[in-house]
Order: C-alpha cells, then structure tokens, then sequence
C-alpha cells in the first residue's frame, strides 16, 4: 500500500506552514506558496516569450515551480537564513532534500515514478527552466513581504529589502518587467484594484 500513498502526502502541503522565524499577519503554507509561486513562474515565462523573443515552454515551468517545495513535507521549511548560513549547511541540505524527494517518489507506483521524478528532482538539463522557478521562488516571497507592510507589520522591511535585492541580482529581464509592471499592484487595495 505504500506505493499508493504519494498523492496524500502531497495534501500534507497545507500543513507545512513557512515564514517560520517571522511575525505573519497572514500564514502563509507551502500549498498557497506553491500555487502562487506556479503562476509566477508561469507569467515569467510568458513575458519572456511575449517582450524578450523567448521560446519558453510556459506550462512546463508552472509545473516545476508547482513542484518545487513538495520535499518540504518531510523536510519542514527551513528558514532562508539558516539554510544559507553557510557552504556545509546548504549543501548538507540540498542531500536531504535529494532524499526526501527520493522518498515522496518511492510512494508512487513503479510505473509512474519515472514521470514525477522528472518534475520533483532538479536535473541538470532543466537549468534554464529552473531559473524561472528560481525567480518566482523569491518573487513570491517579495509579494509576501509588500502584503505583510501593507497589513503594517514591519518585521518584513528588511526581508522586503533583502528579497528585492535578491530578485535583481537575478539579472533576468524578465523579473524586472515583472517588478515594474506587476508588483506595484500588489500594495492597492481591492477597490484600487478594481
């Protein structure tokens, strides 16, 4: 039965809350994130293809980036500054983040593992794709942080600060369209929205 048991597991995601050295107004877990951070990868790469002349496969990099956090089950999250603290601990993490993909994969099917491990473990051929996850990785947290200040809790204004650094040093055009273009709609309200 335990090769049955991927999918429930993956439900589990809503219980895996992130932001954990942080105040939150709003919890935020790694389903909602990885949702959010699917669109986001999903719009990148549209504006890359639509304003950069890319030939971006769209649907492929929203399902990576939908992917992206699923270790995280067996893992928890790990705060950013923690897990980069230093080379041993990041790379120390990287191997059990290796594992516990390794480990979600093993509770499917033989025959479909093949398919999930193809979007859950980072391959080298799909750097590029994982770039644009990368991005709307930290994006996403960006978004997180406008939203905590505007509900004016400002334990995130040096997170905002340091995640848009972060987002720059990115050096995608992509990214920075979307910074200038997107991002500042995310400080309105509804009705400003509307």
């Amino acid at each position: 039965m335990k090769d049955k048991n991927f999918f429930a597991m993956l439900s589990r995601m809503k219980y895996i809350n992130r932001w954990g050295l942080m105040r939150n107004t709003i919890n935020e877990n790694i389903a909602e994130h990885s949702l959010d951070t699917a669109i986001l990868a999903h719009a990148l790469a549209i504006i890359g293809n639509i304003y950069f002349h890319k030939n971006l496969n769209a649907e492929r990099i929203a399902v990576l980036a939908l992917f992206h956090d699923t270790t995280e089950i067996i893992t928890g999250d790990m705060p950013t500054p923690i897990k980069y603290f230093a080379p041993e601990i990041k790379n120390a993490y990287k191997n059990v983040e290796k594992y516990a993909g390794e480990q979600l994969i093993s509770t499917l099917p033989k025959e479909m593992q093949g398919e999930y491990q193809k979007v859950m473990i980072e391959e080298e051929t799909e750097r590029e794709n994982h770039k644009y996850v990368k991005a709307a990785d930290k994006i996403s947290a960006l978004i997180k942080c406008v939203e905590e200040l505007a509900m004016g809790n400002a334990d995130f204004m040096q997170a905002k600060e340091s995640t848009y650094q972060a987002v720059k040093a990115l050096h995608m055009e992509e990214a920075d369209y979307f910074l200038e273009n997107f991002l500042p709609a995310y400080s309105l309200t509804l009705d400003e929205q509307t």
